[in-house]
């Protein structure tokens, strides 16, 4: 099947994007699952806040929002935002790391507010006294990632665009200035590759012949558990420690928590690690009165990042038609309107976005040729 555009991945990214290039050409979008977003997107904690990653992920999320608050037409039926508060703590030990992470919060946001021991509790009853010393609290949104993700799909169909389940790459040449990629449902061919295949974006790249830009997966470890009797916690905030050791907060009646951890891991079907989730019971004991007894629920992502922690988009500059969309770490819904903006305007060689511009977001600071990768390139 010859296209326009080929996209490998069917996560928030390659969703995303895939929206976006249907609007300039035939779309094919080719998922190794048996359905889209199985691994990192649909396992996402999916919350959004501008306090949340490095400078230029602050940014991307900042000029993200609009689109989130006022979706186009025919996106989705239901709100995308729906109001949940962040209250970030500190112990009396962290009083510098709580600074730094106030000022940088600051920086961004004019809503962080600095509040006591009294005001913290209030809006988290089972936070203990003798843990918390420091806390800032601020208006953060839950997104929902099912309505997001799936209205990325429906409008790359409503543009023309055709998905395509158990659909994993086996091999990726070039020639006569046409990528073509072999799967078990079928040769698809088109002069444009976008690799938008997450934790796998460099084992895609090596079956393409192109060099690999050093993604490290790492595993993110995630808890669900009954909350506390006789105590309503279903307008209480996350809680996040401010060094991110761990976070937690009510879902669908329950409580979500997880160690925040980091863990290198190969791409894969990623299951939790006993010993993680042990971390994570031990440090929401010592913050909360809460005991937790029965796990419900225990799952993992995996959240890829190169050297800088900073996405990876645009042309590759050895391989003709090839074009990256990676790296987005634990950022990838929240920052995925600008992304696929961003995107698609260097895939489409259009002029730069005036939002993305706007919020301080360059092709420059994304660039597979950026200082970061540069010993990559230069290989």
């Amino acid at each position: 099947m010859i296209t326009d555009f080929l996209v490998i991945g069917a996560g928030i990214a390659g969703a995303s994007i895939a929206s976006r290039l249907s609007e300039f050409g035939r779309v094919v979008l080719l998922e190794r699952e048996e359905r889209p977003g199985y691994h990192t997107t649909g396992r996402s904690a999916a919350f959004f806040t501008v306090n949340y990653g490095n400078q230029v992920i602050r940014s991307l999320t900042a000029a993200s929002r609009q689109f989130f608050s006022n979706p186009p037409d025919g996106f989705t039926n239901h709100p995308l935002m729906s109001p949940r508060g962040i209250l970030t703590i500190a112990r009396a030990d962290q009083f510098s790391e709580y600074e730094q992470n106030l000022a940088a919060a600051r920086a961004v946001s004019d809503d962080i507010a600095e509040i006591g021991i009294d005001d913290a509790v209030q809006l988290f009853p089972t936070l203990r006294r003798d843990y918390v010393s420091l806390a800032h609290y601020e208006p953060g949104l839950y997104m929902d990632v099912d309505q997001i993700h799936g209205g990325y799909l429906r409008q790359m169909t409503a543009h023309g665009g055709t998905l395509v389940c158990d659909a994993e790459a086996r091999s990726i040449e070039y020639v006569g200035g046409v990528w073509n990629v072999g799967t078990p449902a079928g040769v698809y061919e088109a002069p444009i590759l976008i690799n938008a295949a997450g934790a796998w974006a460099d084992e895609i790249a090596s079956l393409a012949g192109v060099d690999p830009v050093g993604l490290n997966p790492m595993r993110r470890t995630v808890i669900i558990f009954a909350g506390p009797a006789g105590v309503n916690l279903d307008k209480a905030p996350m809680v996040i420690d401010v060094e991110e050791k761990f976070y937690f907060k009510p879902e669908a009646g329950k409580i979500l928590a997880s160690p925040a951890d980091e863990t290198p891991s190969p791409p894969c079907d990623v299951q939790p690690d006993e010993l993680d989730i042990a971390v994570t019971v031990e440090r929401v004991e010592l913050a909360t009165n809460m005991v937790i007894g029965r796990i419900d629920h225990k799952w993992a992502g995996l959240r890829s990042f190169v050297a800088d922690r900073t996405p990876v988009v645009g042309f590759d500059p050895g391989h003709e038609g090839f074009f990256w969309l990676v790296g987005q770490g634990g950022y990838g819904i929240m920052t995925s309107p600008a992304m696929a903006h961003a995107a698609t305007a260097l895939a489409t060689k259009q002029s730069w976005p005036e939002d993305l511009a706007k919020n301080g977001v360059c092709p420059e600071k994304l660039s597979p040729l950026r200082p970061a990768l540069l010993k990559r390139n230069e290989k």
